[in-house]
């Protein structure tokens, strides 16, 4: 592995913990609300920040977590499609985050950014691979919405490949179709795993804009959609939504 392509496990770190950040701080500023802090330890290696909200104005329940672990081994369990990684030392890194909104009309949404690395000894590389994605969950479908969140994820992809998004959306489209229930979970978005095939650099480049480009995929629909009147009756549909997901 030459040195451009070796994990920089303090950038990924610096720029999850801003991400977090600054995606909070666009969500207190939306919803005229404060997320509480929750610091966390593993004992095993590393920890964590919780950011949440409950009861909000704008958001029932939200949470933006931040995690750092690490480990001394590890087992064959985590490394199945992988065996080449078992047993070695590791640290994973993400931000991940869903929003529940009040009105039943703003979606729920889901995303997610990580790093996993395994580092190698003696004559072995470092492995790294991203992860993540986004999408959206409907409880009422407004077509201009969907058009939005899918254009903004097309458009944070198409400067690195113009063929990651439709890639990533059918991923996402497999991964999250709930085979028991024969329905997907909302209008999709896009997902991927394992990426390390373009070297870190880019492979960074590529998480960095999904999760830059979260808030500005979500929170125009939030802005279109929160002062819809609603009725009890929408509210029952949507706890009807919610619970399909569980």
């Amino acid at each position: 592995m030459s040195a451009s392509d070796q994990p920089d496990v303090g950038a990924a770190h610096h720029y999850l913990t801003g991400l977090q950040a600054s995606i909070v701080a666009d969500l207190e500023k939306a919803g005229g609300a404060s997320f509480a802090t929750d610091t966390w330890v593993r004992p095993q290696g590393g920890g964590g920040i919780s950011r949440f909200i409950e009861g909000g104005e704008l958001f029932e329940r939200a949470g933006v977590l931040f995690s750092h672990v690490q480990g001394d081994t590890l087992p064959p369990s985590a490394s199945a499609h992988r065996p080449q990684v078992a047993g070695r030392r590791w640290e994973a890194m993400g931000v991940s985050m869903v929003l529940h909104p009040r009105n039943p009309f703003v979606p729920t949404t889901h995303m997610n950014v990580r790093m996993f690395v395994a580092y190698g000894s003696d004559d072995q590389d470092d492995i790294f691979w991203f992860g993540g994605g986004m999408d959206l969950t409907p409880y009422y479908v407004f077509e201009q919405d969907a058009r939005h969140f899918h254009q903004t994820c097309k458009d944070a992809l198409d400067g690195h490949d113009p063929n990651l998004y439709p890639a990533y959306k059918r991923w996402c489209d497999e991964y999250f179709y709930l085979k028991h229930r024969q329905e997907t979970r909302g209008i999709g978005g896009v997902f991927f795993d394992d990426l390390s095939e373009p070297g870190f650099s880019e492979s960074f480049a590529i998480t960095q804009s999904v999760g830059n480009a979260f808030v500005h995929a979500y929170l125009p629909i939030v802005a279109r959609r929160r002062d819809l009147a609603f009725s009890e009756l929408h509210k029952d549909f949507q706890r009807y939504r919610r619970g399909r997901y569980v």
